[in-house]
């Protein structure tokens, strides 16, 4: 198994992976202030946002961290988006539609923490899982076999 390090150079070599998700707070609070919204900096600071949190960061949860400001949270949360790579929400999809793209899923799986976490890279998760997304339950759950 690799280190955690060795885990996040080869993740900065796909070019498919955000850097961002490796970011420190100091990083994020930069970003904000970069984004115009200096004011937020303390925020980010004080809530130990970093670029795996920032993964999990919804406009829903702004509030909470101190950015109250409706227009500042849209800006905020589309810039975060194009930032991660992320897909905008479509809050009118199906429920047959898989829940995500496989970068979202490994994103989703990266703002977590642990010893299995940190050391997976994009690449060992889809070659170990080559298709990670939920599928929908076969609509013949039993099995007839023949008798021998």
């Amino acid at each position: 198994m690799a280190s955690a390090q060795a885990t996040i150079v080869e993740d900065l070599k796909d070019k498919r992976i955000p850097s961002a998700l490796y970011w420190t707070t100091e990083h994020v609070a930069d970003w904000i202030e970069e984004l115009g919204f200096p004011q937020y900096k303390a925020c980010i600071l004080t809530n130990l946002i970093n670029g795996r949190k920032l993964c999990r960061l919804h406009a829903s949860a702004f509030p909470k961290i101190g950015i109250t400001d409706f227009e500042h949270i849209k800006i905020i949360s589309k810039n975060i988006r194009d930032l991660l790579f992320l897909e905008e929400p479509y809050w009118n999809r199906s429920i047959a539609v898989p829940p995500k793209n496989n970068l979202g899923m490994y994103l989703e799986m990266k703002s977590h923490t642990g010893k299995q976490i940190d050391t997976t890279t994009f690449r060992q998760m889809y070659h170990n899982n080559p298709d990670p997304k939920w599928q929908p339950p076969l609509s013949n759950q039993c099995l007839i076999l023949p008798r021998d």
